[in-house]
């Protein structure tokens, strides 16, 4: 047989056959990656077998710990990071014991290849393959081949288990997505991240090191490895990585010792809260991290080294929202790239389009793109097409990030579009249905080599002639479809500073009016929320029979169920109904409103305002800069002692906002100059019939944030007040800047925020279809449901 990778894939995954029926499709890689990793191992170790095993025998009598142990019989394999002290291999298991002898075999090898097998569950499935009969025959088909290194290289060798775990993860659709990331964007990402590194792709014997934090399968650090490998068959690679989920870090460490890798390097656990590579750093680091997942469990950890920390640790820049942790992982590798002054490091990270925009100004999510794009260590943005990868359709992005820029992107960001760089699957995989080509991926690769600004080109331009999409034919079909818009390939080059904005709050003067009105007195009698609405449920209910001036009176009721705020017979059925029609009133509440204290002051608050109403009267004013002085004389006239509590209920009671009202002045300033811009106001009516400097109340409700781009020509408040003038002056004269919100890094008036909006950057306007086009639709359509209804009649 002719043992290229593909070949022997195909011969090894063959093994399907005898399970088939016995086993779901779903496991069979569960069961011919452990077995190939085996005979594999079995082949690398038959060179030292016999040296090996007689070192082991004296180091028996040695009687040493098994770390000991270990580091001397290392010694004896010749460089290999591991071994096996069994005397048996597949060929002398024998059929009878096969079960027992294979376990035993099995646990002869080294701790960190015996780890693997145990994260495969692998006997387990010996079991199982026991119990059907199965195990002698698997057995002796995977012995029928040889994977040892004279037959097979180390690269090679790595490509055949790359295709076994492909086979894998795209005959488990329902769980690909975790721990598999599509070979074609692999490659792209790949392709980005190492191709501006000269010394690694041409000169012998150079030394890089590649990380990914969510290992998966080790589907990037395979193609890391294997893409300076094609380029410099003499550069050394070492990976370094870290995995979640025990069955994905079992089969990156077993294509990783397959590889030659030392797998010590492999990590188990989660990277957030459990970094077990915190001292290291890397030369390339690639992550394909998991989209939209929450980190609630481990918030307390992220959240301590966030404050304890700060930039000493991972998340100083800041932290994104519990829902999800992809920006967190982003930090993360930030933190491992390699000094610059040691030669810099290269990120290229898979994200969806939430990090590029998710969060206001001065939200976490802001504050980490300010920190990326300030440090400038964003390098490009590419947008993938959707529909690329096996649990998930949405949009997604690779981003390409550097501490090592080249002289002409210091400061500069590219957007690469590459949404239409696609074909269609012949058969889809879960939710992926569209692959990148090598075309598609050659074109990215260049436009971002080139630092270039491409203007929308169409695909046919590029050479890219992609089949028109299948339309379904099913339904009526429009005389006049819509034309559709042609796919096209673009790149744009921004500055950083493009992507930031200055959010200023503008406030606008409080208008009020008040009126002592009866009604407006009435809902003094209950208290505010949230006992308004049960209080007045029950005065409706019960307090038919309660007097005003009886509560008033010194002398006791006659009858004490009439007296005001008496309910206690009625209790029980108060209770019931609150707790049907007022889930939100707690025990606490409860009480306080079958209390007659509650009621009864509230009754003296609502007669206090009646006997003001008296001095004041019932006509509404509409300049509330008057009120204190209007209710202090009442108060005086009527010798009222108001106490802020029921100062503060009767002014709600009888205000409103108004804005035809006069505006609420919050300070007059006897020593300020007036700025208009920023809520200083010169007004007349100051000494002398002069002007005076006046500061409103601003009303919360007409509260409002404008965002004003950031220019680093120009200050602060030029930018701020020209853009007041042009964008907001006009349309609301009386507004104001709040110059009391500043930023807390810089302490201008207004807060920073970063986004980057790609889909606005690209976007094509497409007229909408001509009027007459859809008049004759709907024509048509009104006379073929016509045409319908007279079958029907007739």
């Amino acid at each position: 047989m002719n043992q290229t990778p593909n070949n022997l894939a195909t011969f090894c995954w063959s093994i399907a056959d005898l399970l088939r029926g016995d086993f779901k499709q779903s496991q069979y890689g569960r069961i011919i990656l452990p077995f190939t990793l085996l005979r594999r191992l079995e082949g690398v170790l038959e060179a030292s077998k016999e040296a090996l095993l007689a070192e082991n025998e004296k180091i028996q009598k040695m009687n040493l710990p098994e770390e000991a142990q270990e580091q001397l019989l290392l010694r004896a394999t010749g460089g290999l990071s591991f071994f096996n002290t069994s005397k048996m291999d597949m060929s002398k298991l024998g059929e009878a014991d096969i079960k027992a002898n294979l376990e035993s075999y099995i646990q002869a090898f080294s701790k960190d290849a015996r780890e693997i097998f145990e994260y495969f569950n692998f006997a387990e499935f010996i079991a199982q393959l026991n119990d059907a009969d199965l195990l002698w025959k698997v057995v002796q088909k995977v012995r029928s081949t040889d994977l040892s290194p004279k037959a097979i290289s180390n690269h090679d060798m790595g490509l055949t288990f790359e295709e076994l775990i492909r086979r894998f993860a795209e005959g488990s659709n329902e769980t690909a997505g975790e721990h598999f990331t599509p070979r074609d964007i692999v490659r792209l990402t790949t392709s980005l991240v190492f191709m501006e590194d000269d010394d690694a792709l041409t000169k012998p014997g150079i030394i890089r090191t590649i990380y990914d934090p969510t290992a998966g399968t080790g589907g990037f650090l395979s193609s890391g490895m294997e893409y300076v490998h094609e380029l410099n068959p003499q550069a050394v690679m070492r990976a370094y990585g870290q995995e979640l989920n025990p069955e994905s870090y079992a089969i990156c460490k077993a294509d990783m010792l397959i590889k030659g890798q030392d797998v010590t390097n492999i990590k188990l656990g989660n990277t957030l809260s459990n970094d077990q590579l915190y001292a290291d750093k890397f030369d390339y680091m690639l992550s394909n991290p998991p989209f939209g997942v929450d980190w609630k469990k481990i918030e307390t950890t992220i959240k301590d080294e966030n404050t304890l920390k700060g930039f000493d640790g991972r998340f100083g820049a800041g932290l994104p929202r519990v829902s999800d942790g992809s920006l967190l992982f982003l930090m993360h590798l930030l933190s491992k790239l390699r000094d610059s002054s040691d030669g810099g490091g290269r990120i290229g990270i898979i994200l969806n389009g939430s990090p590029l925009f998710t969060g206001g100004a001065g939200s976490g999510e802001s504050e980490i793109r300010r920190y990326i794009l300030e440090a400038d260590l964003l390098e490009t943005i590419v947008a993938l097409p959707t529909d690329m990868f096996y649990n998930t359709g949405i949009a997604t992005y690779v981003w390409v990030l550097s501490n090592k820029k080249s002289a002409e992107r210091k400061g500069k960001v590219q957007l690469i579009n590459g949404v239409n760089l696609c074909g269609k699957m012949r058969k889809s995989l879960g939710s992926k249905r569209n692959e990148m080509s090598a075309d598609d991926i050659a074109t990215i690769t260049r436009s971002f080599g080139a630092f270039e600004v491409v203007d929308a080109i169409t695909l046919d331009e590029l050479g890219l002639n992609k089949p028109a999409e299948v339309k379904s034919n099913r339904g009526r079909q429009s005389a006049n479809p819509k034309t559709e818009a042609p796919k096209t390939f673009a790149s744009k080059i921004f500055d950083t500073h493009e992507f930031g904005y200055r959010r200023i709050t503008i406030e606008r003067p409080l208008r009020e009016s008040f009126q002592f009105s009866d009604e407006r007195l009435a809902e003094l009698r209950f208290a505010a929320k949230p006992l308004y609405a049960p209080m007045k449920w029950l005065y409706e209910t019960y307090g038919n029979a309660w007097s005003d001036s009886e509560a008033c009176s010194q002398a006791p009721a006659a009858d004490k169920s009439k007296e005001y705020g008496v309910l206690t017979e009625h209790e029980t059925d108060i209770r019931k109904h609150l707790k049907a029609h007022f889930s939100d009133v707690k025990e606490a509440k409860i009480k306080e409103l079958l209390d007659q204290k509650l009621w009864n002051s509230q009754l003296l608050v609502l007669l206090t305002a009646r006997q003001l109403q008296v001095q004041i009267g019932t006509k509404q004013c509409d300049d509330m800069n008057t009120f204190d002085a209007v209710l202090s004389k009442a108060c005086k006239n009527e010798s009222i002692k108001l106490d802020p509590k029921a100062k503060k209920q009767i002014t709600m009671a009888v205000s409103w906002k108004n804005p035809e009202a006069e505006k609420v002045v919050k300070k007059v300033h006897s020593n300020a100059a007036a700025s208009p811009f920023y809520g200083l106001f010169a007004e007349s009516g100051g000494a002398g019939n002069g002007k005076k400097v006046v500061e409103y109340k601003a009303d919360g409700d007409l509260r409002d944030n404008e965002n004003v781009a950031l220019d680093q020509l120009q200050s602060v408040n030029d930018l701020n007040e020209a853009y007041f003038t042009k964008e907001v002056q006009p349309h609301v004269p009386d507004a104001w800047i709040d110059a009391n919100k500043k930023d807390e890094k810089d302490q201008e008036i207004g807060i920073v925020g970063y986004e980057i909006p790609f889909n606005r950057h690209f976007y094509q306007y497409q007229p909408p279809r001509d009027l007459i086009a859809i008049d004759s639709d709907l024509d048509a359509v009104s006379a073929e449901i016509m045409n319908l209804l007279q079958e029907v009649h007739s």
